[in-house]
């Protein structure tokens, strides 16, 4: 044994320590690919499926008064009446264009208020504390109101829906402008962007998600305001169905016309989701799980 073998012993050699392995596991079954694919898809279309199937249920068992919670077997019949009659082709038309007119003038008027609001101090000033306290006010408690200021017609029908759908439309407009990170805007200003070009290129796509959700909650809201508004001497809509067949004690049209709006509230979120899909590609989607 040399020297410097003597003065410097040899180490022993120490294992290598285990490494964990954080990998994904790879054993997962096309089965479960598969359930965690479509789970949503499937569950949407279930759950739905066996309430009324258990409503079904209760009927044929006697749990429930067919006369007034007739079961969805009568309720399909109803549909196939209103059909053969031709009083659901008349009246859905009538009530989309109602909803869809009064839509159309509650979002243009948040948007513009919203924008005006947000980008400028002095539109916060004039707008925001009159519109805050305004929206705590319920729409159906101004429908003497309006029948008052504006008669029986289409009028108070098509203001009361606007008037309903111009607060989210402006709280969401208004909170994604001044929401915009102001970092976002100071590199904005780096390029030299300034007034409309900053506003344009920069504040306004980046406040787009918010304003997308005010749209999807006020053609929602829209609806809502749509049954009230129909409860106004209506003699057209699905709403003059509903009071016509509560006078004729029709449990199961009126039923069928709840129906109605339950599917129309449906097909308006269905489009809104592939609006802001198709609008906002970029944004992710996160879940857990």
């Amino acid at each position: 044994m040399s020297v410097s073998e003597l003065e410097h012993p040899p180490v022993a050699a120490t294992p290598p320590a285990a490494v964990e392995d954080l990998s994904p596991r790879g054993g997962r079954s096309r089965a479960g690919v598969a359930w965690r694919t479509y789970r949503g898809r499937v569950l949407r279309i279930l759950v739905p499926a066996l309430l009324i199937a258990l409503w079904q249920a209760s009927s044929a068992l006697g749990w429930a008064d067919e006369f007034t919670l007739p079961p969805p077997s009568r309720i399909l019949d109803a549909y196939g009446e209103l059909w053969s009659n031709g009083d659901l082709q008349a009246a859905l038309p009538t009530s989309l264009q109602r909803a869809g007119i009064g839509l159309a003038l509650g979002v243009t008027i948040g948007l513009a208020l919203g924008l005006f609001a947000g980008l400028w101090k002095i539109g916060e000033e004039v707008f925001d504390a009159p519109l805050q306290m305004l929206r705590t006010i319920p729409f159906i408690a101004v429908v003497p109101l309006f029948i008052t200021w504006f008669g029986i017609g289409e009028t108070p029908k098509l203001t009361l829906i606007a008037a309903a759908t111009v607060f989210p439309m402006y709280l969401n407009t208004y909170h994604g402008v001044r929401g915009v990170d102001k970092k976002v805007i100071e590199a904005g200003q780096t390029f030299g962007l300034t007034g409309w070009r900053l506003a344009t290129r920069v504040i306004l796509p980046t406040a787009l998600p918010a304003a997308l959700t005010g749209l999807r909650y006020a053609a929602g809201v829209s609806l809502l305001a749509l049954v009230l508004a129909e409860q106004i001497n209506a003699l057209e809509g699905i709403g003059y169905l509903v009071n016509n067949a509560n006078q004729n004690q029709r449990p199961d049209i009126v039923i069928a016309g709840i129906g109605i709006y339950a599917l129309l509230g449906i097909v308006v979120d269905v489009l809104m989701r592939l609006a802001e899909h198709f609008a906002l590609p970029w944004r992710p989607r996160v879940t857990i799980g």
